[in-house]
């Protein structure tokens, strides 16, 4: 459900919707969204100041404590 979301969220913002790769690493406590976007589309899935990588953060913790585990998100280069 939240590799879907952020996968969703993601492909929603780059101009390379096909270059999105989102692996969850899963953990007893936490859970890991790893996020890997084209270089061009790096800078969009970021935001000025890193506004939208917060904002991303902030619904997939929302989103995930329905399911009682962290969620953090892993934007990769």
């Amino acid at each position: 459900m939240l590799k879907g979301l952020i996968e969703y969220i993601a492909k929603s913002l780059v101009d390379y919707p096909d270059q999105v790769v989102v692996s969850e690493v899963e953990g007893e406590q936490t859970s890991v969204l790893e996020l890997k976007v084209a270089k061009e589309d790096l800078g969009k899935v970021i935001g000025k100041q890193g506004r939208t990588a917060r904002a991303m953060r902030t619904i997939l913790g929302a989103a995930s404590t329905k399911s009682n585990k962290r969620a953090v998100l892993e934007i990769l280069e």
